[in-house]
């Protein structure tokens, strides 16, 4: 992750440079999630269209929530079950859709194509380059659902199965593979692959979500439509980190309460934000950026070390047979699973969990490839497609193994009622209860919290900077975002989590994952179609490129052969011809 790269400059531009003079040296933001670049000189404007309409489309959903919470639950409730009772089955539809294209086109002669020159080589090694999307896409919900998801599987099973029967357990520890597996880096991967499409095969100077619709759009993308779309990406975006911190800061409250004599509640979480914004602000304007990248490799290897942890004092062999098991009966019912609705026994599990989680994956699909994009020059469409699907699907496998499968077995084992304690006293409490009961339980919560913290920094620091990033005009390579308008957003996505967790805490940021998802589904839609478009006509064009080369040589090397015979006619004449001059 220490590699360092240099900005292409834009067409006709001169080198980029800092404000010493020096040449422009760019890195990737390890941290997860941004692009952090080395400020230049100039001044980046901010788009007010896309500023404006993107603040005022999240105050029209959080203020009257935060006025009247109540009555601002119901409606979020009403246009939840619209969109779950009337549109769920679309959200499976365009998720297996998007699967199914990526696995068409990995398999396609477009696969071999390269983002970039045919002489470009990836810029990072593979492990660094997966280190880096992974921490940027997952985050701290790994942490957070990786621990008690199967607890609500357990609890109340899909299918009609009995809570807390053998078979609901084995459920319990598939499901979450699942929501975390192939569709979900499935639509995590569709923009990355558009928007690195356009950036380093067609050259386009600036990195928005209307830039990946373009292959549809034309010259539109450049008007009302274009910030339209922008608009949504923020909006979605806003909505996915929002639901994240709103997840996750609830988790380092009660964290930092076992270990320290604070008291948990809503006075703590409020503060752990508050915190993090400030020092997230601190880091904008006090040049912090160096520190944050070397945290980004101390988190990668505390997650290392706890997972090594739990898996040697921990239950490894139940670990292991579970997670085979599981792998077994995800195969094997994967499109049974894709596609269920019990449309007759009317459970709602698929509008509770599946609808959720591939709303969330919408909502943050355009941040994630926005990123994955910006670190993918000299990869190829079907090495990005296997590193996001399946190594991505294989981390977080890895990690409902280590953690959820462990707090499985304290329950069936009777060890420790997790499910129990999850339906009772809350998520926070059954995580903390299930690391509590491992070896150096206390060792392994600071830890835990400690990785928390550091994703969730991730998230307000990356989420901030693309949001800044898409609402500022002309913001070519080698440039950022102005500082006021990273914290800005920043701020906004505090607020907009802590709106959600005074209202309804986990429904009411289901909600709006939900509702923040619904157009950008046509956006992807867009953005599907037009990479589609882009690799066709691009090959035609290389076809008829190559066509025309050689139908230039064959005309060449036939001209050649004439010259050749027309010269050998010249100086061999013919005998009859040579005698009569002899004679003469």
């Amino acid at each position: 992750m220490g590699e360092e790269t240099r900005p292409r400059n834009a067409p006709g531009s001169a080198r980029a440079t800092t404000a010493a003079g020096a040449p422009l040296q760019c890195r990737p933001h390890d941290f997860g999630g941004a692009f952090v670049i080395a400020a230049t000189t100039g001044t980046v404007r901010v788009d007010r269209q896309v500023f404006w309409s993107a603040l005022l489309l999240i105050g029209v959903i959080c203020v009257p929530v935060m006025l009247a919470p109540e009555r601002g639950q119901q409606a979020l409730d009403a246009v939840l079950g619209l969109l779950t009772g009337k549109f769920g089955w679309l959200y499976l539809w365009f998720a297996a859709a998007v699967f199914g294209f990526l696995v068409w086109l990995a398999c396609s002669k477009y696969g071999r194509v390269r983002f970039g020159a045919e002489k470009d080589r990836p810029e990072f090694s593979t492990l660094s380059w997966m280190a880096m999307i992974f921490t940027a896409s997952i985050g701290g919900g790994i942490m957070y659902w990786g621990v008690i998801e199967w607890a609500y599987y357990y609890n109340d099973p899909p299918m009609q199965m009995a809570p807390g029967s053998v078979e609901a357990a084995h459920w319990a520890a598939t499901y979450p593979m699942f929501h975390w597996g192939f569709t979900a880096w499935g639509l995590f991967c569709l923009p990355a692959l558009a928007l690195a499409y356009v950036y380093h095969v067609r050259k386009q100077r600036t990195l928005r979500l209307s830039d990946a619709c373009r292959g549809v759009l034309g010259d539109r993308a450049d008007g009302w439509l274009g910030r339209l779309i922008d608009v949504l990406f923020i909006f979605g975006l806003v909505g996915a980190a929002g639901t994240s911190l709103g997840l996750e800061v609830p988790v380092v409250s009660e964290g930092m309460a076992r270990i320290t004599p604070l008291e948990q509640g809503s006075v703590l979480d409020v503060t752990v934000i508050a915190v993090w914004t400030l020092l997230f602000g601190a880091s904008v304007f006090f040049g912090l950026q160096k520190g944050l990248r070397r945290l980004a490799d101390v988190n990668i290897w505390l997650a290392f070390g706890l997972g090594a942890f739990i898996l040697v004092l921990g239950p490894t062999v139940f670990m292991i047979d579970t997670f085979t098991n599981s792998i077994g009966l995800l195969f094997q019912n994967f499109v049974k699973m894709s596609f269920y609705t019990d449309p007759v026994g009317g459970s709602g599990f698929e509008e509770d969990w599946t609808v959720f989680y591939w709303g969330w994956w919408i909502s943050y699909a355009p941040f994630v490839g926005l990123f994955v994009a910006r670190i993918s020059k000299g990869r190829t469409i079907r090495g990005m497609i296997s590193g996001m699907c399946l190594a991505g699907s294989a981390g977080c496998w890895v990690s409902f193994a280590l953690l959820g499968n462990t707090a499985m077995f304290y329950q069936v084992s009777d060890v420790l009622p997790v499910a129990d304690i999850v339906s009772s006293q809350g998520d926070t409490a059954g995580i903390m209860a299930a690391l509590s009961q491992l070896p150096l339980g206390g060792l392994v919560v600071a830890v835990f919290v400690l990785l928390v913290v550091l994703f969730l920094a991730t998230t307000l620091d990356s989420s901030a900077y693309t949001m800044a990033a898409v609402s500022s005009r002309e913001l070519p390579r080698g440039t950022e975002p102005a500082r006021w308008h990273r914290v800005f957003w920043a701020v906004v996505l505090a607020g907009v989590s802590i709106v959600l967790m005074y209202v309804g805490g986990l429904e009411a940021l289901q909600t709006l994952s939900i509702i923040t998802a619904f157009p950008l589904i046509f956006v992807l839609a867009l953005v599907l179609e037009s990479l589609r478009r882009w690799l066709v006509a691009d090959r035609r064009q290389r076809n008829r490129s190559d066509e025309a080369e050689t139908d230039t040589g064959t005309d060449a090397d036939t001209a050649t052969a004439d010259s050749t015979a027309a010269e050998g006619t010249e100086s061999a004449e013919p005998p009859s011809v040579s005698a009569l001059r002899n004679g003469a």
